[in-house]
């Protein structure tokens, strides 16, 4: 097992991945004590070569450049392909703002080829490759030095059988003609929208029972604040406060430290000092919000008159292009997709793209009264009116 930790080194292996046709690449990296993920290890893996075709490359140690890999993202005659690659695309936009194109993500590919949704890479591993994955390591403490034997075969087994599974799965979308199914699921990965969070929009992912604007306005002031202390100073942003003592401040509004104090689900550090300061300011800033300016929650789907027979004709629809074409059918259309449309709305996924071809084209058929559904033994059938 060789372990680069070295600029060179790491030029002279990317320059060979640039000779082959792909390469696959897995991270390893710690969150829970910082807001963005701490890299801690890369792996990289070639095909068809005699030697070191698979690397572990430490960027904590010595003072390595990651530009060598960077170009290698930029090459686009090097397929990059990685496994579940949200949480790695994101350590790499966060650092260099690169994405590596062109991208192959074997999770998004293995759910349109049959798999299920968001399928594991063990159980790829164990039904393409037909090999074992030890997971003992997995949640083992990346930052730490030296790694262990156990670690490091962990890590390069994540890159090592990827392979085949890319082989295989690559193979079966260009018999399948599904290839650009899995490069529209793609451009959300490789959207910089994906990875950019903004404060005053941090409000949001904020679950409450209460939806006033009056309400929702010191939410989105306190999630403000939340997010950007927790950004400048790269920490989790539960560790200022979660979001119960957010709900709590919301509704309580305390005016003074005092106030504060008596906080049931506030955290001891965040009573005082700078939180405590910011907490009481963005509380303020909420409560004096003009009207015309507090948050409108979304309510265009509340009130929708939702046809439930077609509703019921369409999950019927839904269930046998499911089966037909192997894809899971939360991939294709969610429930409230299907009640949306029901109800006569056309801005839904479920209509676009390659989950049109599947299922959308049909479904609208359907709602315009031009097809019927009829029953054939154990099967559902598309009947033409």
């Amino acid at each position: 097992m060789k372990t680069l930790t070295t600029t060179e080194e790491l030029a002279q292996f990317c320059a060979l991945a640039r000779s082959k046709p792909y390469v696959t690449i897995d991270t390893e990296f710690l969150r829970e004590r910082t807001y963005y993920s701490k890299l801690c290890l890369i792996q990289m893996a070639v095909p068809d070569h005699e030697g070191d075709d698979a690397v572990l490359i430490d960027p904590l140690v010595g003072d390595m450049s990651l530009e060598p890999l960077y170009d290698l993202f930029r090459d686009t005659s090097v397929v990059k392909v990685f496994h579940a690659a949200r949480q790695d695309l994101e350590i790499f936009f966060v650092e260099a703002k690169v994405f590596p194109d062109p991208l192959f993500d074997t999770q998004v590919a293995a759910m349109v080829c049959g798999f299920g949704e968001q399928v594991g890479y063990e159980t790829l591993v164990r039904k393409i490759a037909k090999q074992g994955v030890d997971k003992s390591s997995r949640f083992t403490d990346w930052s730490r030095r030296p790694l262990t034997e156990a670690q490091q075969k962990y890590a390069l087994a994540d890159v090592t059988h990827l392979r085949l599974v890319y082989e295989f799965l690559a193979e079966k979308l260009a018999h399948t003609g599904r290839a650009h199914w899995v490069d529209e699921e793609l451009r959300v990965l490789t959207n910089p929208e994906t990875y950019t969070v903004r404060p005053s929009e941090a409000w949001r992912r904020v679950k409450t029972r209460t939806a006033t604007p009056k309400f929702l306005a010191v939410v989105r002031e306190l999630a403000r604040f939340r997010e950007g202390y927790a950004q400048s100073r790269n920490i989790p942003r539960n560790r200022v406060f979660k979001d119960d003592a957010l709900v709590e401040l919301a509704s309580t509004k305390p005016r003074s430290l005092q106030d504060l104090g008596r906080s049931r689900l506030l955290l001891r550090e965040a009573r005082k000092g700078e939180i405590a300061e910011g907490i009481l300011h963005a509380i303020q800033i909420g409560v004096d919000c003009p009207p015309e300016d507090m948050p409108k929650p979304d309510k265009s789907r509340e009130k929708l008159q939702v046809n439930p027979a077609l509703a019921d004709l369409l999950r019927v629809l839904l269930k046998a292009r499911t089966e037909s074409s192997g894809v899971a059918a939360k991939l294709i259309a969610t429930a409230s997709d299907l009640d949306a449309i029901a109800a006569g709305l056309r801005d839904v996924p479920a209509l676009s793209g390659w989950r049109s071809e599947v299922f959308g084209e049909e479904a609208l058929q359907l709602c315009e009264g031009k097809i019927a559904l009829a029953a054939k033994g154990n099967s559902v059938q598309v009947v033409p009116l």
